[in-house]
């Protein structure tokens, strides 16, 4: 008896037979039999993955246990099932299975579904060169190109799927059906979309799955259309690229921002369900506070801090060091360093906050006066020269002004360059010192002994010196008390009228016009020129330069090498 499902043919034609002829025969054999429709059978056993169903074939059919599981149904040997057949594997058993979609029966329905271009449904039975094999009632082929799927690992992912396509090629009399699925996909996600953007709403809150990662930011499908998560809007602190927080097919929960119906453009956004952390930075940040932060990014006029997440403060190029003029702050601050530093300004309704950095390491001119009073010798190294003098860093953060005029006592100097370079260790002395205006003067030519400190050691206020007036200018006179050594000497005015007063003669007349007793005169001058009192009654000398006098000392300022006196 022969089987039903194995074609007769004698010895003699079956060696006549090409392997095509079979293949072919077998082909059109088993396409008979799919077009069968739904059959019953009978489960023959159960495996771990398989229901193994005698379906009245020599060989059993094998149904994937997956579809019994779908429904919760469970079967034993024995029970009667309605499968369809949808192909053969490898080892020869009839894959079968319990789709119950509709599928063409007859090549009249295919030619309806093909002249009213309406989809149907098939199953992917296997991949075959240039594509998928097809059953959509007969065996139909898809080429790769129209199945939708990328690569071959794809496309092995549709075998045995249930797929929805369109017939783009039918010939009934070569039993020739080929398939779209592309078309029918690309129709339906239209649709999609569509119906979507019309749903989202701005506001929203959605749930979505992040579909791939850019420099930029994400896409995200928020069911079944895209919508550009925006780097700058997946968190409140800064981020640089959407991979360092995102992974693909993460599930996330976004805001929509804005819907373009035009151009189907979605945005949405992450950090806009979280509270905005400058919302309490007034009340929490105060102006003198010291932080401490990462710097995220340096620009040329200063640098950004984070404080926490989505707080940063600016670090302006002028805040960074009180001993040198900054001029690229990436000589100072890298990304991802952590610094210290002072807050000196908070806006909460513009979102900024200025921070200093030099201010963290304190000002080096609030102890200036104690460490440097005037008169004191300092040292430090040459830091910059320029026409009119030389500074020299004499502590962190304090720089003093050598003048040029300051700098020799024995030549004149045209530039400081001709004397000092930068980078040279010197000595120099304090002469003035501000600081309210961070002005330290100082001078070299100053501790180089002179005559004047050899003078001033040998003489104390209060002592009788003589000099030569070499000037007289208003109330004061120059007076040289020896070579190169000057002092000043005050003329005041009760000095000059004291000196007047001493020139009148003792009994002189009024300004009456009375006669004056000559014999009385004359005997007083007989008597003081013989006692040689001459010179009291003589007219004292006025005060002229090129004088000898007698001086008294009445002030030596050593700091400043400066002398005063008045007359003995």
């Amino acid at each position: 008896m022969s089987n039903p499902d194995t074609p007769e043919s004698s010895p003699s034609q079956e060696l006549d037979e090409s392997f095509e002829n079979i293949l072919s025969h077998f082909e059109r054999s088993h396409t008979v039999k799919q077009a069968e429709g739904i059959r019953e059978g009978t489960v023959v056993s159960v495996s771990a993955d398989s229901v193994f169903i005698d379906i009245g074939f020599k060989t059993e059919g094998l149904l994937p246990l997956s579809e019994l599981q779908k429904n919760d149904e469970a079967v034993k040997p024995g029970d009667k099932l309605q499968v369809m057949i949808k192909g053969r594997d490898p080892e020869g058993y009839y894959q079968l299975t319990r789709s119950k979609a509709a599928r063409p029966t007859d090549w009249a329905a295919l030619e309806r579904a093909f002249a009213a271009k309406t989809s149907i449904v098939g199953t992917v039975t296997g991949v075959v060169k240039g594509g998928l094999s097809v059953d959509v009632g007969v065996r139909a082929f898809m080429p790769a190109s129209r199945s939708g799927a990328r690569d071959v690992p794809e496309m092995e992912k549709l075998v045995e799927q249930e797929i929805r396509c369109r017939i783009i090629k039918l010939d009934a009399a070569e039993e020739d059906v080929v398939v779209d699925r592309r078309a029918v996909a690309e129709e339906e996600e239209k649709t999609l979309k569509a119906r979507r953007y019309s749903e989202v709403k701005e506001g929203d809150t959605l749930s979505g799955t992040v579909r791939s990662l850019t420099d930029y930011g994400a896409f995200v499908d928020i069911g079944g259309v895209d919508a550009l998560l925006h780097v700058g809007d997946i968190s409140w602190s800064r981020v640089n690229k959407a991979a360092d927080v995102l992974s693909v097919e993460q599930q996330i929960e976004v805001k929509v921002l804005k819907v373009d119906q035009e151009k189907r453009r979605l945005s949405v956004g992450m950090k806009q369900l979280l509270p905005h952390p400058w919302d309490g930075v007034q009340s929490k940040y105060k102006v003198g506070e010291r932080v401490r932060g990462a710097v995220t990014r340096v620009t040329d006029f200063g640098a950004f801090v984070e404080l926490e997440p989505g707080i940063e403060g600016l670090i302006h190029v002028s805040e960074m060091s009180w001993v040198k003029k900054v001029k690229k702050p990436s000589d100072l601050v890298k990304p991802g360093e952590t610094v210290e530093a002072v807050i000196l300004g908070v806006n909460g309704d513009e979102r900024r906050m200025s921070l200093g950095l030099k201010q963290a390491l304190g000002d080096p001119w609030a102890d200036a006066a104690p460490k440097f009073p005037v008169g004191s010798v300092v040292d430090g190294p040459v830091v910059s020269i320029t026409k009119f003098g030389v500074f020299v860093q004499v502590a962190e953060g304090v720089e003093g002004m050598i003048h040029v005029s300051d700098l020799s006592a024995e030549k004149r100097i045209n530039h400081p360059q001709d004397v000092l370079k930068v980078g040279q260790l010197v000595k120099a002395q304090v002469l003035e010192l501000d600081p309210a205006k961070r002005r330290l003067k100082l001078g070299i030519k100053q501790l180089v002994p002179t005559s004047i400190d050899e003078y001033m050691e040998e003489h104390q206020e209060g002592n009788v010196v003589s000099g030569r007036i070499v000037e007289v200018s208003g109330g004061s006179a120059q007076v040289e008390l020896g070579e190169g050594i000057r002092a000043v000497c005050r003329l005041s005015g009760e000095r000059e009228k004291k000196e007047t007063e001493n020139a009148k003669p003792a009994n002189s007349s009024s300004t009456t016009g009375a006669k004056a007793d000559v014999s009385s005169l004359s005997s007083m001058l007989q008597a003081r020129w013989k006692s040689g009192a001459v010179a009291e009654t003589a007219k004292p000398q006025e005060v002229e330069a090129g004088q000898v006098r007698s001086f008294r000392i009445t002030k030596l300022d050593r700091a400043a090498k400066k002398i005063e006196v008045e007359l003995a």
